[in-house]
């Protein structure tokens, strides 16, 4: 019995090295395996989070004053919404707490409910829906931040644990192990890298912490998987370098500025591999320099394979493309490629998504704060893309809280494609509900609502 006990102690304990852990409780006269002791120094800091939304009317026709007159309709105030989700606060001395970007959407009110009873009024500080993450800052006093741990040093199968608030009853724990690292192509986010784990987590778990066994945050919890919403043992988080880049972003800039170097690329594959006489087995090779780009200046060449990015190791096209979205405009980062055989450390400055264009563009009422133009001779992507360019968003309209930006450009409004700013107009035309955009942003597709 002692060596089963011992066996399970080392499983649970001696892999993750919390070595100076407080010893568990004692049942008969044996030791037992408890995560109590990580837990108490971790839970305090994740919060739940209350979120009150305006709902959307039954029909347009109800929001038309002329409408209510002429049928005599009672003036009367529109119903809200309320949803329960997640937070981790990451700075007790700033009153920083990060979520889900979804978790927040459309809020009027954001109420955060602490592990002490305490509920305080959040502010929004800056969101990214491209990595589903929003910061948020509340009264700095008396808070417990998580510590920030190594996602980038996660190994499939170790042990992590899941805290947050499902269905709204109350902080819960669960664990589990990772399943999976770099998960791509869910179409959940529009840069995607996630972390799969077997930890329950279920709908309002979502902006909760996943950390290791030392209690370190190495995940934001963001989606699962299942036929009814419900756990299966297949969920996600995102990786805390992605969550940390975000949030260095959002507290210099109020918004992620990601650039781009001027690459097409793809995943190496053995075939490619054989093809080109390459000994890796995996990277992103380039297939095409854009002319003029930061990519050209630096002297890549297609057929390169980018194995690392500033000493970060790149197994995929995608993991190429998050790692410099990543970096600010205006840095230099140094890649580790190989060519013909050869390896080589090039650098290369991060670019604008799209240079500075000229043309004014025009207003459009549903999208409250920005101006739009046809993708025309001097535009940027001329020739590149189909769709509306999105030359301008002020900061604070609805457009931006939202997370449209500049330089996006918009591909279909409500599921209609669009090609020209009038095609836009005439998909906009008697929509007075939510807009729903499917946008390009760089190498990526976002889907976003506009209220």
């Amino acid at each position: 019995m002692k060596r089963h006990q011992a066996l399970a102690i080392f499983l649970l304990f001696g892999l993750s090295g919390v070595a100076s852990a407080q010893l568990p409780a004692v049942v008969g006269g044996q030791e037992l395996p408890s995560l109590a002791p990580m837990l108490a120094g971790v839970t305090p800091a994740v919060v739940n989070i209350a979120v009150e939304m305006r709902a959307a009317e039954a029909s347009p026709l109800f929001a038309d004053p002329f409408f209510r007159r002429f049928f005599d309709l009672p003036e009367r105030p529109r119903r809200k919404e309320q949803s329960a989700g997640s937070a981790v606060i990451v700075d007790a001395a700033g009153g920083l707490v990060i979520t889900n970007h979804h978790v927040i959407k459309d809020a009027e009110h954001i109420m955060v409910g602490l592990k002490d009873r305490r509920v305080l009024k959040a502010e929004v500080v800056g969101v990214d829906p491209g990595t589903d993450i929003a910061v948020l800052r509340i009264p700095p006093e008396g808070l417990t931040a998580a510590k920030w741990g190594d996602s980038e040093a996660l190994r499939v199968g170790d042990f992590v644990v899941a805290i947050g608030n499902p269905f709204g009853i109350g902080q819960t724990v669960t664990s589990g192990i990772v399943s999976a690292l770099g998960r791509t192509g869910l179409g959940v986010e529009g840069y995607e890298e996630f972390i799969q784990t077997d930890a329950s987590i279920n709908p309002g778990n979502s902006g909760g912490a996943l950390v290791n066994l030392a209690g370190e945050l190495v995940g934001i919890n963001t989606a699962i998987i299942g036929p009814s919403g419900g756990n299966v043992g297949i969920g996600f988080a995102v990786p805390t370098h992605m969550v940390r880049a975000v949030l260095d972003q959002i507290l210099r800039f109020g918004e992620v500025r990601r650039g781009r170097v001027g690459v097409s690329t793809q995943d190496l594959t053995p075939e490619m591999a054989a093809k080109y006489g390459l000994k890796a087995t995996e990277g992103a090779v380039i297939v095409q320099i854009e002319r003029g780009s930061e990519a050209e200046r630096a002297g890549l060449r297609p057929r390169d394979v980018v194995l690392a990015v500033n000493g970060h190791e790149v197994r995929s096209s995608s993991e190429l493309r998050n790692r410099v979205g990543l970096i600010p405009i205006g840095e230099t980062i140094e890649l580790e490629l190989l060519r013909q055989g050869r390896m080589l450390r090039v650098r290369a400055r991060v670019g604008e998504l799209y240079e500075a264009t000229t043309v004014t563009g025009e207003t459009i009422p549903q999208l409250a704060g920005a101006r739009v133009a046809n993708i025309a001779p001097g535009t940027p992507m001329y020739g590149h893309a189909e769709g509306v360019i999105v030359t301008a968003v002020e900061q604070g309209g609805a457009a931006f809280r939202n997370g449209l930006r500049q330089g996006d450009i918009l591909l279909a409004v409500n599921g209609v494609r669009v090609r020209g700013v009038q095609e836009l107009l005439d998909a906009m035309r008697g929509v007075n509900g939510p807009v729903r955009l499917s946008l390009m942003r760089g190498e990526y597709r976002i889907n976003l609502a506009i209220r």
